[in-house]
């Protein structure tokens, strides 16, 4: 097992390990339950760690934890001056990075401890862009349930405004934590970051109910067609066609250009994505389209990601024509 196929929480389970159990007892007195117990078992699976392997991990840690110390002490940009003279601009930024979205998710931490029923009456009285700004620290699944039972016209106010959210001072989001504190509990600290915006915003409308997603695109679509549209070609991109079933997928190469199949497949760095596009093609069809691969050179990267857009699409008019269903994070019961 290598540094670069660890994961976060196999990382983490490293560190524990490299601590040993008096020190690494310590600092779970500091862990949530449910961290506790994923930590644990993260640390059972763990097994066998080479020595520089184990080096590697407690490294990135001591940098994280410096990083974070020095964010929290001077703000982002002392701190990126600080990482970029230690370490160089790609790590400070890599870091900084890590530890700007740990920092974050600490923002309303206190929400995330209690379930919808008790969140909804308190954040309903809230004026709508209180509550996006709430809901923009949430995990995106747990923000969509929320904006669903949300009464109709403070649900596409809400929505709408998170779409358009860019950046906040932490002096904004801890008054709007106090107030809301006083029925709950935490607080955050650290200097300007990114929250809300398009990304998360169609994230957002993946996990909604497809009711509440075709009224807000039916509002939005009304004042601001432009917002509407950038958030629809961020909900479904070309590598989501991988989530298709083989009939929905054929459906949509049919009503490709053979063209743009060429360029979009010529984009395509997952092998997999791309041996399933083509096995869900005529075999005809197929070697037809590699044939056209080989002798297709020095094609521009806007060319590749505009004929892919245009696949996306055809999945999107598909759906809306009710052709196809793209299933949202799962949810989606299919019936065959």
């Amino acid at each position: 097992m290598s540094d670069g196929k660890l994961t976060p929480l196999q990382k983490a389970a490293a560190v524990i390990v490299c601590l040993g159990a008096e020190r690494a007892s310590m600092i779970y007195k500091y862990l949530e339950q449910s961290d506790i117990e994923k930590l644990t078992i993260e640390v059972a699976k763990l097994g066998h760690m080479e020595s520089e392997e184990a080096e590697g991990v407690l490294d990135e840690f001591y940098k994280l934890c410096l990083t974070q110390k020095v964010v929290t002490d001077g703000g982002l940009e002392y701190a990126r001056t600080v990482l970029e003279k230690a370490f160089g601009e790609a790590t400070a930024a890599s870091l900084l990075s890590k530890v700007s979205k740990s920092l974050q998710n600490r923002a309303f931490s206190f929400l995330r401890k209690n379930d919808i029923k008790s969140l909804v009456p308190v954040l309903s009285r809230e004026r709508p862009q209180t509550i996006a700004l709430v809901l923009s620290y949430m995990e995106p699944d747990l923000a969509a349930a929320i904006i669903d039972v949300l009464p109709e016209k403070k649900k596409m106010s809400v929505f709408e405004k998170i779409a358009k959210m860019d950046r906040i001072s932490p002096e904004a989001v801890k008054i709007v934590e106090e107030e809301i504190k006083k029925m709950f509990s935490s607080l955050y600290t650290a200097d300007f970051t990114t929250i809300g915006g398009i990304d998360y915003a169609a994230e957002l409308m993946n996990n909604v109910e497809r009711s509440s997603e075709k009224l807000i695109f039916a509002e939005l679509n009304k004042h601001d067609a432009e917002l509407a549209d950038m958030i629809r070609r961020k909900m479904f991109v070309f590598e989501d066609l991988a989530t298709l079933d083989n009939r929905s997928l054929q459906k949509v190469i049919r009503n490709c250009d053979n063209k743009d199949l060429v360029y979009a497949l010529k984009g395509i760095s997952d092998k997999n994505l791309f041996n399933l596009i083509l096995s869900n093609m005529s075999k005809r069809m197929a070697e037809g389209v590699l044939s056209d691969l080989e002798i297709t050179t020095n094609v521009r990267v806007r060319d590749v990601e505009e004929a892919q857009q245009r696949v996306v699409n055809i999945v999107r008019n598909l759906e809306e024509q009710g052709e196809l269903v793209i299933s949202k994070s799962g949810k989606d019961e299919i019936i065959v």
